[in-house]
């Protein structure tokens, strides 16, 4: 059967359903097209921007703030799900990658962090080069296509070491996708250890195999916020001029906020402006993930942990205000599979990947796995209504086959590595 045929099945204004069948339509879905939104299930405040949404129109902070103040969680997941619709049809991603934290070891002192430790705390770890390759070694033979690596300002790493271990990781096998460095720790190389302009370091890293910078780092850019919950840390401007410079490059890289501690909406709002703002100008963003605090083990503790709710109003605003960042992500490590499931009906068209061995999160209190199965990760998918794809590093869909064409791994393969 033609599209056109296809098409003339649907009620496409009027309803979004097969006249037959009164389902969501599988073929408009995975064209992108999005089904009509159902008015009478949106309250008056939300109507205006839901409009806006449909209309493919960018919304104002002031409505992004009135979507924050929303309890309607419904109407918010289905706002967000235009847009993600309009965007990504029915599918859902993962990646196939492999964590990788190589030292804790840091000279800040962030009051939100459980993570960075001085040398002679107890739980300070600092992994050598050829540990390193080890466990990418291993974790290649199952598959992975990135590795995702970051750690703390160590203060006595020298130049030598990270640009050895780029290059022994790219040796590994070319096609591998290094991922690495915050945006902090981009501006602790170039200061403190390569000595060298951010352009100047960035290039250097590239040259040793570097594929992409991460986007850690960035918390909630209001001043005055930082200044409570990681003084020391870069600015919300050096932060984005990390970015910035690396766009100009011609590279990419994902942007995050932590949320659920002592912000306020409207620093929300501000953050998500500022990201809109250097992806109008750049363009490179791959994709959004926001992380929810884990108060647990910091100094922090007395701050309640964000509600599901919550977690999910907040991705299904990320969703509906970053018009120009084309992919939202679900972080299963901090919401739990279960949540992340929920959340593909609020915006979210990424469940991250396979996270093995996370430490960031976990020694910050996160229950969590540290790590989730391709098997897994795709039933999940599958259970929510969407349909999963394996993706690359900027959220390019993947063959069937897998990368270079290798098969497939089969469910008892794949329940030996986690996804993140």
């Amino acid at each position: 059967m033609g599209s056109g045929e296809k098409l003339a099945l649907c009620h496409i204004r009027r309803h979004g359903f097969c006249c037959k069948l009164e389902a969501p339509c599988a073929f408009l879905i995975a064209e992108g097209i999005a089904r009509p939104m159902n008015y009478s299930l949106i309250s008056k405040e939300l109507r205006p921007i839901a409009e806006k949404v449909e209309a493919r129109q960018r919304i104002s902070e002031t409505d992004a703030l009135t979507l924050y103040s929303s309890s309607d969680l419904n109407a918010l997941g289905m706002i967000a799900n235009v847009v993600r619709e309009q965007k990504n049809g029915n599918y859902a991603t993962y990646i196939h990658n492999r964590y990788i934290n190589y030292s804790n070891i840091c000279i800040l002192s962030c009051q939100f962090c459980a993570f960075a430790a001085k040398k002679r705390d107890a739980h300070a770890f600092e992994y050598a080069i050829d540990e390193i390759i080890r466990v990418v070694s291993d974790a290649l033979h199952l598959g992975v296509t990135e590795v995702h690596m970051v750690g703390g300002l160590h203060p006595t790493l020298k130049k030598d070491w990270y640009l050895q271990l780029l290059r022994e990781l790219r040796a590994l096998d070319p096609d591998l996708h290094i991922k690495a460095f915050t945006a902090i720790e981009v501006r602790h190389l170039a200061q403190r250890v390569f000595r060298m302009p951010i352009r100047d370091t960035l290039e250097t890293l590239r040259e040793a195999g570097l594929g992409s910078i991460t986007g850690g780092g960035a918390e909630i850019f209001d001043p005055a916020v930082r200044d409570t919950i990681c003084r020391g840390k870069e600015t919300a401007a050096e932060w984005l001029d990390v970015h910035r410079t690396w766009h100009e490059m011609g590279g990419r890289s994902t942007c995050t906020m932590l949320y659920g501690h002592i912000e306020t909406p409207a620093h929300r709002v501000d953050h998500l402006r500022q990201l809109r703002q250097l992806q109008d100008e750049t363009g490179g963003f791959a994709g959004f993930v926001p992380f929810a605090f884990e108060p647990q083990t910091t100094i922090l503790s007395h701050i309640k942990r964000v509600s599901a709710f919550e977690q999910l109003r907040n991705l299904a605003v990320s969703r509906i205000y970053l018009d120009n960042i084309d992919h939202l992500t679900a972080y299963w490590v901090s919401l739990g599979l279960p949540l992340a499931q929920v959340s593909l009906s609020y915006g979210v068209d990424d469940l991250h990947g396979t996270i093995l061995e996370e430490k960031i999160f976990h020694m910050a209190g996160a229950t969590t796995p540290q790590q989730q199965s391709v098997a897994a990760l795709e039933h999940t998918i599958r259970e929510a209504g969407r349909e999963p794809v394996q993706r690359d590093s900027f959220y390019r869909h993947l063959s069937a086959s897998g990368r270079n064409g290798a098969k497939p791994e089969s469910a008892a393969d794949s329940a030996e590595l986690a996804c993140a």
